[in-house]
């Protein structure tokens, strides 16, 4: 059984590792990205009200995480162990997944904190793409599509998601830096964090994060 929380700012590759880490132990990724996306495609209030703050670059309050987040680990492919990439982003709703999970008799067993720039995490960010139709990710500098504006997978548009605007990044960035910072330092206290270089190419960060997870074979 392993517990495992995914943190780093927007643009540090969590999602990328997040599927490798998957893949390697057998547990479900829960990205409450993801869940929100879905929300907002299907056309939910849940969808609605999330939609409103992801495109001004803030948190979605703790009540509508937690609400979605619980429910999400309560079901049966998280009996053996889960991945949580962006939940939870701030102290109370660490202190409010603790509490969740104490009541089941279970708790977090590793906290991988990726640490990446500012300065590359605009850039990463600002030049990310995404097909419309597919999902599939691309960078206009470093992994562009075949041709420019079309995806190589489907031959859907890609575009700019609104939150990957300069204005919309840097808020993000900010957001993380002031609410979720402190999110670290609630696990380091608990000796649970281990510090992954985001900026040393994805095979060394996906070895290191392995390193840190330890023997689980």
């Amino acid at each position: 059984m392993l517990r495992l929380i995914l943190l780093g700012p927007p643009g540090a590759g969590k999602g990328t590792q997040a599927a490798r880490i998957c893949q390697k132990y057998s547990i479900p990724h829960i990205s409450t990205g993801d869940i929100f996306r879905k929300q907002i495609k299907e056309g939910t209030e849940f969808g609605k009200k999330a939609k409103e703050y992801m495109n001004r670059g803030e948190l979605v309050p703790d009540d509508l995480v937690l609400e979605i987040a619980e429910a999400r680990l309560t079901e049966e492919d998280c009996k053996h162990g889960f991945l949580l990439d962006g939940f939870p982003r701030t102290v109370n709703q660490a202190e409010q997944l603790d509490k969740f999970l104490n009541e089941k008799d279970l708790s977090i067993d590793k906290v991988l904190d990726i640490r990446v720039d500012k300065e590359e995490l605009m850039t990463r960010l600002i030049g990310r793409r995404v097909c419309r139709n597919c999902g599939a990710t691309y960078h206009v500098i470093n992994m562009p599509s075949e041709k420019e504006g079309i995806c190589d997978v489907c031959g859907g548009e890609l575009y700019q998601r609104s939150d990957d605007t300069a204005a919309t990044v840097e808020n993000r960035i900010g957001v993380y830096n002031g609410l979720t910072v402190p999110l670290i330092e609630y696990y380091e206290k608990a000796g649970k964090v281990a510090h992954i270089d985001g900026s040393t190419g994805l095979d060394k960060v996906f070895g290191d994060i392995v390193i840190a997870i330890g023997d689980r074979e």
